[in-house]
């Protein structure tokens, strides 16, 4: 028997002969899990919650502040103070090479004699139930932690003798776009005359466009303060605040004065850090 292969005739290659199908089944398959895997992506990144701060910029993570804000006045009612500026620091490390900021707003609030705690845990108890909000106590004084969603933490920390400081607070973010606060100075008020009426009576000139602050409450309405940085001579001003009082004051401590209107508080703080005087007005 000869050993030569006949022209024209292929070999049989036994045992190997499906794996051109075979391949080809394996192509197929590979396509198919990779369009999967990018379905999968697509959707998570449109539908599902972040899972680091760094998925959020600065920009996407200031509506959720403002909002917290507003939880937080609506939580507190009466005993808000103040609603301060907000804050954007820069220069915080995402990375080695990636700079970041953080936002950060506060309300600023009074408890009654001895009733801190009391405070507290009534505002604990008011905010949303997913913030797991909760007071306890520390060396440093009593403390509020909260989690607002998307890595905004929640604090309240004592800011002076029967006063407390809520801080809504990012942590570290990329920009983006940068912070913007809804503008919602149109419709102020009541804060706006309460201003005006204790800057007269200390006989401090009133300024033409005053700080506003602003915070939309979760009913839709809007609190909002207006502050003056002018120098106000501290204590020997308070005085003459007394008599634009209804009724006695919120707070009266040796670097706070507070007392309310018909529709306004106003603070004078005279603490050397930050001496303002401010008129705020709660979800009206």
């Amino acid at each position: 028997m000869s050993g030569a292969v006949q022209t024209g005739y292929a070999p049989p290659t036994g045992p190997e002969a499906p794996v051109p199908s075979r391949r080809r089944w394996l192509l197929a398959a590979t396509v198919a899990w990779a369009l999967l895997l990018a379905l999968l992506a697509w959707t998570s990144i449109r539908d599902d919650p972040p899972t680091v701060r760094e998925q959020r910029t600065l920009s996407e993570a200031g509506p959720l502040v403002d909002r917290a804000v507003g939880e937080l006045v609506a939580a507190a009612g009466g005993a808000v103070l103040e609603l301060t500026p907000p804050q954007v620091e820069r220069g915080c490390r995402l990375t080695p090479l990636a700079e970041g900021a953080t936002l950060s707003r506060s309300v600023v609030v009074a408890a009654a004699e001895g009733g801190e705690r009391q405070l507290l845990d009534g505002l604990a108890d008011r905010l949303p139930e997913d913030w797991r909000a909760g007071v306890r106590t520390t060396p440093d004084g009593l403390r509020l932690r909260a989690d607002a969603g998307e890595f905004v933490a929640v604090t309240g920390r004592p800011a002076g003798e029967r006063r407390f400081r809520l801080t809504v607070d990012t942590g570290c973010r990329p920009i983006g776009a940068g912070y913007r606060h809804a503008d919602d100075a149109a419709a102020a008020g009541a804060e706006v005359a309460a201003l005006a009426d204790a800057l007269r009576v200390l006989g401090v000139p009133a300024e033409t466009e005053p700080e506003l602050v602003t915070a939309r409450c979760p009913d839709g309405r809007v609190a909002r303060t207006v502050r003056s940085d002018t120098d106000l001579g501290l204590k020997a001003q308070v005085a003459p605040l007394a008599p634009l009082a209804t009724g006695g004051p919120v707070l009266e401590t040796t670097e706070a004065y507070a007392y309310r209107t018909d529709r306004a508080t106003v603070l004078l703080d005279t603490s050397a850090d930050d001496p303002h005087l401010a008129a705020t007005t709660v979800c009206s």
